[in-house]
């Protein structure tokens, strides 16, 4: 790696680790330095920009654009001028070195125009916040003298680039610029020179904004709007999401995130926050991610849940109607179709902020982007008056046709995106395959088990928090049932897809089964599944999305084997769960399913309890040939997996069958004895 690219890099982390300094995606770095041309053996000067898409915390080698600085800067000569501006982001290939990399973004003329070797762009909280007052050409005089220049708000381009290139050739003594409505820009001579600049700009926009900033900046607090008790606003969170994510998910499927953190909650309470959540965000990056502004309910926290759902689904037809009035104000038969009315994010005072995108981690992000609006409106109002940018040019931005085709460059959705599962016994064997099978076809999972260091281990082997969480539950008790399906809904929003798989099994003759064997493995799967079904359905009416209930039954649910009353009973009973509700619950669009397994020995863990040891006995095999001979005894001669199960979950619920209900599905390898009839 050339020395330079191992220093950005370096710089580019450190400066995207902290949230104030720049959000998720936001911004970009870039460093100037000389390499071999491999065609020529000549020296050629090249520069090295974070490409489109790319998020500086996390960025490596993959993630930077490398052009020919020759090149690029002669594109000036042939530029079309401001209104064709767009035409130049086309141009950057044709000053590409070698292939590979990440696509030139829009900022790229920023970085190659500006004659320092070291450029950081940066959207710091304190930085947008002087960027988006009223007074901010003031302001940046006031703060900063002549060692930081404002620049005017423009959308970003090879013009901005232009404009930024010509502050610095003429002011020799400045360190960087604040761009109206938008964020900051820095250079040095080297990287060091221009990372500890950048942080100039940032920490002295942030001690000007501490000292001279008047208190209360959003108003005193409004009576009754006071954030409610921890547990009773969480509790009050988790009743509104699967509403809230069922009225964001109108025109396409969401994934929701919530946060109740305390910015949040502050300018929930305070009296001037219907005022300014109806400016919106100011800097692009934040409009981009949150919509044009945010659905904000105007009651207080502790008006009654039926009217407060009541006004939700008021203002969310309200919003949608202002929204496509927008559109239709602004756009022009060039526009991109308008992409979806519904909210990115809903503020609710005193319980606290919503947030949605069509994955978790870009629902969160866009929570995340709402919590640096909300300090820059702080900032901006505590010294000046917060005037982002006008709706015309937020329009522009948010259908640029450039952002438009970053969109379509995305990958097709996988078939279970933005949907929300929730798996029993998904610590091991049947519940862990299919846990991991819907998180690698789309879906946000809730590994649900008894076991919470198996649920852990489960989840943290799927990956971070944005793909899986784990949550501990008995399925025999109500109430830990209730409260792992509100982590799920805290977690992502809802809930889509339950996989009642929770189960054991004791392998006993009739006279030998205790009441204790009979209650224990009804209370785990028959009353186990009824009690998670029904929270389930709870969540999923309340969304208005269907969704599908999938039980994980058995072949014994139809076969009578010996020894085995209690287990085949309760599995019996599962199998009628299953056609009892999709009876009853066919009308919400929710589809109930059935999977029969049978002879699943290896990774089970109900055999690895002592199951497959009592069942070796029974039939007079070595415990460790048991699965040879399930498979011997089947039609196709093959031993079944947790992976062939966790096939049939998805084959069941993602999407083919969308008219299939109240059917089972034998995973089985062939038993003659257990075809349904």
């Amino acid at each position: 790696m050339h020395s330079e690219v191992e220093a950005l890099i370096a710089r580019s982390n450190r400066l995207g680790a902290d949230p104030t300094t720049t959000n998720y995606a936001g911004g970009n770095t870039s460093a100037k330095g000389r390499a071999t041309d491999p065609v020529t053996g000549g020296a050629v000067e090249l520069l090295w920009v974070k490409g489109s898409g790319g998020d500086l915390g996390t960025l490596t080698e993959a993630g930077l654009a490398v052009l020919r600085l020759d090149r690029l800067r002669a594109l000036v000569d042939v530029y079309p001028g401001v209104e064709r501006e767009d035409e130049m982001v086309a141009a950057f290939d044709y000053c590409r070195h070698g292939l590979g990399g990440a696509a030139p973004s829009i900022d790229t003329a920023m970085h190659g125009l500006v004659d320092a070797a070291h450029v950081d762009h940066l959207h710091p909280d304190a930085g947008i916040a002087i960027a988006a007052a009223a007074d901010g050409p003031e302001l940046t005089k006031e703060i900063f003298g002549d060692r930081v220049l404002w620049v005017p708000w423009r959308r970003p381009g090879f013009q901005l680039g232009l404009d930024i290139a010509a502050v610095a050739r003429a002011n020799p003594q400045a360190i960087g610029v604040i761009l109206g409505g938008h964020g900051i820009t820095a250079w040095g001579a080297t990287g060091e020179e221009c990372e500890r600049r950048s942080l100039e700009i940032i920490r002295t926009a942030q001690a000007y904004l501490d000292g001279h900033g008047r208190a209360e900046p959003f108003g005193p607090v409004l009576d009754g709007y006071a954030p409610l008790p921890p547990e009773e606003r969480r509790d009050r969170a988790a009743a509104l999401a699967p509403v809230l994510r069922g009225l964001a998910s109108t025109d396409r499927p969401q994934v929701g995130h919530f946060t109740d953190g305390d910015v949040v909650l502050d300018f929930l309470a305070r009296e001037r926050h219907p005022a300014l959540a109806a400016l919106g965000t100011s800097c692009p990056d934040h409009f981009l991610r949150t919509k044009v502004r945010p659905l904000v309910l105007d009651l207080p926290p502790t008006a009654p849940l039926t009217e407060t759902v009541a006004r939700l689904r008021e203002l969310h037809a309200a919003y949608r109607e202002d929204y496509r009035a927008y559109y239709q104000r602004h756009a022009t038969p060039q526009s991109p179709p308008m992409r979806g009315a519904d909210p990115a994010i809903v503020l609710v005072p005193g319980v606290g902020m919503f947030s949605f995108g069509a994955n978790k981690q870009t629902a969160r992000v866009a929570g995340e982007f709402y919590v640096n609006a909300v300090n820059v409106m702080r900032g901006a109002e505590s010294v000046s008056r917060y005037a982002p940018i006008d709706e015309a040019e937020k329009f522009r931005i948010e259908y640029w046709a450039l952002e438009e085709a970053k969109l379509q460059r995305l990958p097709k959705p996988k078939p279970l995106a933005a949907r929300v599962a929730f798996v029993t016994g998904g610590g091991s064997g049947i519940g862990r395959a299919t846990a991991h099978r819907l998180a690698a076809e789309g879906a946000c999972v809730v590994v649900a088990d008894r076991d919470a260091g198996a649920a852990a281990t489960v989840a943290a082997e799927i990956g971070g928090a944005d793909v899986a969480v784990a949550v501990t539950a008995d399925v025999t008790d109500g109430t830990a049932v209730t409260a792992a399906l509100r982590a799920a809904v805290l977690a992502f929003g809802g809930v889509d897809l339950v996989v009642n798989n929770a189960g054991l099994s004791i392998s006993k003759p009739l006279l030998e089964t205790t009441e204790a064997d009979w209650d224990l493995q009804h209370d785990v799967m028959a009353k186990g599944s009824f009690l998670v079904s029904r929270e389930a359905a709870r969540i999923m009416t309340a969304q208005g999305m269907g969704g599908d209930i999938v039980y994980i039954s058995s072949k014994n649910s139809l076969f009578a084997g010996p020894n085995n009353v209690a287990y085949g009973a309760a599995k019996a009973d599962q199998a009628h769960q299953v056609r009892l509700l999709a009876a009853e619950l066919g009308g919400h669009g929710i589809r109930v399913n059935g999977v029969n397994p049978d002879g699943v020995v290896r990774g089970s863990g109900i055999f690895a309890r002592g199951w497959g040891a009592q069942r070796a006995a029974v039939y007079g095999v070595p415990e460790e040939k048991l699965g040879e001979f399930y498979a011997q005894r089947t039609l196709l001669k093959q031993e079944v997996l947790p992976e062939h199960v966790a096939n049939a979950v998805f084959v069941l619920t993602a999407g083919e069958l969308s008219h299939t209900t109240g059917m089972h599905v034998p995973v089985d390898a062939g038993v003659a004895a257990a075809f349904l009839r």
